[in-house]
């Protein structure tokens, strides 16, 4: 996208969907042995890609995001912050570190695309994401996740799709200790508010952090 004077205003004018969260979470976010942050990772580009990763469009397409993913769990690295992660068979969701820079990436994904068989669409507004980060993130999410979350099940660079506090997400382990959520962005109040209450148990063990 060519920056102009419009679309930077625009863009100054963006709100996410937890924004109104945002004091909440660094006041409810403390460091220390027992610590836990949570933070909302706004604007991020999402682009929703279905196709057959043996097929020559796959391959064409793997070549922009740097791979697309062979089986369930894992997500490929890409050029510039670009990671897919695997939702089935043939979809895959490719995250991007900002929607607002990515109409030529689509573009050049749909032209890859070409005639073979799929799609190639623009979720960018479909999910936010929140990070929870620290020693005692996994336990504040085994509170209300079913999906076995110790390291030996779910490494650093795994990424699956469950429920948390009944909502679905996508649940993305990007570190030791640092987990990406990517709930539907009609949801963002509801789960946000979820971890934040997950959370407060630990508020005693640190002091406040991303302040």
């Amino acid at each position: 996208m060519v920056k102009t004077a419009f679309n930077t205003e625009v863009a100054a004018l963006r709100q996410s969907p937890a924004q109104h969260l945002w004091a909440d979470f660094s006041a409810g976010s403390v460091e220390g042995e027992r610590g836990v942050g949570l933070r909302e990772v706004p604007f991020q580009g999402m682009v929703g890609i279905r196709v057959d990763p043996l097929s020559e469009a796959g391959e064409r397409i793997g070549a922009l995001t740097g791979g697309l993913p062979a089986s369930c769990g894992t997500v490929a690295s890409g050029p510039a912050g670009v990671s897919t992660l695997w939702l089935g068979p043939d979809e895959f969701l490719t995250v991007t570190p900002d929607a607002g820079g990515q109409d030529g990436f689509v573009a050049g994904l749909v032209a890859a695309l070409g005639d073979g068989a799929g799609q190639v669409i623009d979720l960018s507004s479909n999910r936010t994401t929140f990070e929870l980060a620290g020693p005692s993130a996994r336990e504040v999410l085994e509170k209300s996740c079913a999906a076995d979350l110790h390291p030996r099940a779910f490494a650093s660079g795994t990424a699956i799709t469950t429920e948390v506090g009944k909502i679905p997400v996508l649940l993305w382990k990007t570190g030791p200790e640092t987990f990406r959520l990517l709930p539907r962005a009609s949801f963002a109040d509801y789960l946000g508010r979820w971890l934040l209450d997950g959370m407060r148990e630990f508020a005693t063990a640190g002091s406040p952090a991303w302040h």
